[in-house]
């Protein structure tokens, strides 16, 4: 089995250890590098090139979100996982839209840090279930077309302008998976092709995009 290897942005030392030590137990999973601060990892991320980066919310979690593109141009194959001690609805969907491949809770036992990782490693999204449901009701209630979080990410993917073989590529889903999924999804919102849904993505999704990543697909 190829091992995992994580690098984890965590501003506090003593969790940094107990992390270690949680994994030492799981020889698909490998711990590489470490560093207190988000901005002091990028030269590390580069040289290690981590499956998986946790990032803590220490500098925030805007700041956390911001410093994705900056990974990707260093370490194009990580994949980045928010590590927080508490999340908002609307910080998950930010989180999920931005680029982050799963939101893990350090409340959590390591059991679920392990699944989190391991499913993250294999290029799927993970997200707790509470938080899953967070997510979804939030947009539910904001009177969207009540979308599964599949068809959520869906369009938050598209927004990103990514296309269907991308999309099926992020989700690890076949591509007539995704042809499926947005059937569904144009008929539940009335849309009638992908630029709609791209350019009407913020209602959908219930958050500001830039206007070059709606433009774009």
């Amino acid at each position: 089995m190829e091992t995992i290897t994580v690098y984890v942005c965590e501003s506090q030392p003593i969790v940094i250890e107990g992390l270690k030590r949680a994994l030492e137990g799981h020889s698909d999973i490998q711990l590489v590098g470490a560093s207190l601060s988000i901005t002091d990892a990028l030269e590390s991320i580069a040289a290690v090139q981590p499956n998986i980066i946790l990032l803590d919310q220490a500098a925030g979690n805007k700041a956390a979100l911001e410093i994705i593109p900056k990974i990707r141009m260093r370490s194009v194959h990580s994949h980045a996982i928010l590590w927080v001690t508490s999340v908002t609805e609307v910080e998950s969907f930010r989180a999920l839209q931005c680029g982050m491949r799963g939101i893990l809770k350090k409340t959590l036992p390591v059991a679920s840090v392990v699944e989190c990782l391991r499913a993250v490693g294999r290029g799927n999204i993970w997200i707790e279930n509470s938080i899953s449901n967070q997510v979804v009701g939030f947009l539910n209630r904001r009177n969207l077309p009540r979308l599964t979080p599949r068809e959520y990410e869906i369009v938050a993917l598209i927004c990103r302008g990514m296309k269907n073989k991308q999309i099926a590529g992020e989700l690890s889903i076949t591509i007539g998976t995704v042809k499926v999924h947005l059937m569904h999804i144009f008929e539940k919102t009335g849309l009638k092709d992908r630029l709609a849904l791209a350019v009407h993505g913020r209602e959908l999704v219930g958050v500001e995009l830039p206007a070059n990543e709606a433009s774009s697909a």
